[in-house]
């Protein structure tokens, strides 16, 4: 398989390509990656920046700052058509979090318990299914001098219902 993939935003005027495969994927459920994305979580391949490569158009910005960290979120957006197309994370400056849809093949990278964690399961909607044999974590997997968070694995998938 090629690690070399390319996407962009919907108008094509901001582009990029990977040249490697994601460190992990994030499934975040945060109630900001549910405004971010107008839907129930973020699908969000983590790359290091050195391997990910914009073409085209630059993006534009829009700072956020992190309820749980206190850190800022930039998301970077096409500003002809509004697509967010990943996020720079004050907090995490070696890597970039793409986000998923915008992969010209977004079913490229790989979900599978082994590469793919569920964050801020807390806050997960209503009906979203929470995987079984996947780690999850209520908050962040990492508390914020970096020690890990404990997840949890269910052995049944398990409909969010309040």
């Amino acid at each position: 398989m090629s690690l070399v993939h390319h996407g962009g935003c919907l108008c094509g005027e901001v582009r990029y390509r990977t040249t490697a495969k994601p460190v992990r994927v994030t499934i975040c459920h945060c109630t900001f990656c549910q405004r971010l994305t107008g839907s129930a979580y973020l699908v969000e391949p983590i790359f290091r920046r050195e391997d990910v490569v914009f073409d085209g158009v630059e993006t534009k910005t829009y700072d956020h700052k992190s309820d749980s960290s206190g850190k800022r979120i930039t998301l970077h957006f096409c500003e002809k058509c509004a697509t967010t197309v990943y996020l720079d994370l004050e907090r995490f400056p070696q890597i970039l979090g793409l986000c998923g849809g915008t992969f010209d093949d977004p079913n490229w990278f790989e979900r599978g318990a082994e590469a793919c964690r569920h964050i801020f399961t807390r806050s997960a909607q209503n009906g979203v299914m929470l995987p079984s044999g996947f780690p999850l974590y209520k908050e962040h997997a990492l508390q914020l001098d970096g020690t890990p968070n404990v997840s949890s694995v269910l052995f049944h998938a398990l409909m969010v219902a309040r």
